[in-house]
């Protein structure tokens, strides 16, 4: 009698270890890593150590799975002795004999310590963990720092042999967990969030637009080559005031023996400080900013800042003028377009006879996405809509052409979108015209209008 009570105490300990081990999975895997950290940061030992656990997330967990897979083990061996002995004497003076009395105290044991651990020693921890996950990470902290100690040995056994079984099948083991919401995840949340009224005005395209700008680099928001006014390092400086008169721009990039020879930036700051009307631009230029066009925006304002310079110069693979970025240019990267007295004003995008869509050609493909409605699709090396009808074409576009592009249906509604070129300007198309195509045309890609 004492060994069977022995028995079912220790079917208890174990299944009191099993949640322990449980709660450690799902509290310190669920448990909110930006609201700890702020916790640690303000003088909070308890969530130090928990930060200090999720920061070897991926050796926790095996060590949890340890700990779950021999306190299961043990319980099994133990449960069904333990209440066979208690069990089978009754069941014997009840009739049954001694040898079924004992194949079903054993059988009625692995049922009973099976639901007390899957009640006691896995659901109801899981559970807890969900609903208080912080606040039990700081609390189990400490006691797993420990465990983790003790048994680090044996769990990097296992983790070892568990990784060269993976490697063996050619997968490569993670060796931690990715932690945190993806970019992706808030995107969806955001627009969940727009949808149901809960984000004013434009405030879910600025938060989407401040997600996506880390992923921007020079190239895709400099202003190209084309668009950009240069002047010469052998003009004058009265060159130049007319120059900034006649553009309203501030900056220029100055070239030598070539236009992709760039060798310094002046304007309206260096005739501030010029009194001889007279003198080269090459004698006031300052030093030119050169920023290669893959460099991402983040980099781009770090060096614009250490050079106290607004204006940098995106240089091709060649080393060429790709284009010019200024603060502005970046700046409209997370507030949308920014309007001064000197900015063209384009026509804006408008919505004509038959559901067309009549817009700037130079509009980015993600823009164009916004404003139709309609998922037109990605193509490498292209970020514009004009880019995406020269794709199309393979030629240089003149005003009538006409191609059809299949919608992306992972971003938007399946079917086929046409585009027409309206103008043209330097060969590329600077106006076009968009609209759902009425019907598929033999599921081809586009196609060119006039020959």
């Amino acid at each position: 009698m004492v060994s069977a009570l022995a028995g079912i105490a220790g079917v208890l300990v174990l299944t009191v270890a099993t949640g322990y081990f449980v709660a450690q999975e799902f509290a310190f895997t669920v448990a909110d890593q930006t609201v700890l950290e702020e916790e640690a940061a303000a003088g909070d030992a308890r969530a130090r150590r928990a930060m200090t656990v999720t920061g070897r997330l991926s050796f926790m967990l095996s060590g949890a799975q340890l700990g779950i897979t021999v306190a299961a083990l043990v319980t099994g061996l133990i449960a069904s002795p333990a209440v066979a002995a208690l069990a089978g004497p009754a069941l014997t003076a009840a009739g049954v004999p001694t040898g079924a009395a004992h194949a079903v105290a054993a059988a009625a044991g692995f049922v009973i310590a099976t639901g007390v651990q899957m009640v006691g020693g896995e659901l109801a921890p899981k559970n807890l963990a969900l609903a208080r996950a912080g606040r039990l990470a700081k609390w189990l902290a400490p006691s797993t720092l420990v465990y983790l100690t003790v048994a680090g040995p044996v769990i990097r056994l296992f983790d070892g042999a568990a990784a060269r079984l993976l490697r063996a099948v050619g997968v490569e083991p993670a060796e931690e967990l990715a932690s945190g919401v993806t970019a992706a995840d808030l995107a969806d949340l955001i627009g969940s969030s727009a949808r149901a009224g809960r984000l004013p005005g434009d405030l879910p395209g600025l938060l989407v637009r401040a997600l996506v700008f880390g992923d921007r680099t020079a190239d895709e928001v400099m202003v190209p080559r084309p668009d950009v006014t240069t002047v010469s390092d052998t003009a004058t400086a009265g060159e130049l005031a007319g120059l900034v008169a006649a553009t309203g721009h501030t900056s220029f990039p100055v070239w030598g023996s070539d236009p992709d020879d760039v060798t310094g930036i002046a304007g309206a700051r260096e005739l501030a400080a010029c009194d001889d009307m007279d003198r080269p631009v090459a004698r006031i230029m300052r030093p030119a900013l050169l920023v290669p066009g893959t460099l991402p925006l983040q980099a781009v304002v770090a060096r614009m800042r250490e050079a106290s310079e607004e204006f940098a110069c995106v240089a091709d693979e060649y080393g060429g003028l790709a284009g010019i970025v200024t603060f502005e240019d970046i700046a409209e990267e997370l507030t949308g377009p920014i309007a001064d007295e000197n900015d063209p004003v384009p026509p804006p995008p408008a919505r004509g006879a038959g559901g067309a869509w009549e817009l700037d050609a130079a509009t980015r493909i993600s823009r164009a996405r916004e404003v139709t409605g309609l998922a037109l699709p990605a193509v490498p090396g292209y970020d514009t809509v004009s880019g995406l009808v020269l794709a199309r074409l393979g030629r240089l576009p003149r005003p009538g052409d006409r191609v059809e592009v299949d919608l992306d249906a992972q971003a938007g509604l399946p079917g086929q979108a046409e585009i027409e070129v309206t103008a043209v300007r330097r060969h590329v198309a600077r106006r076009v015209r968009i609209r759902l195509a009425a019907a598929p045309r033999g599921g081809r890609a586009g196609h060119g209008g006039r020959p």
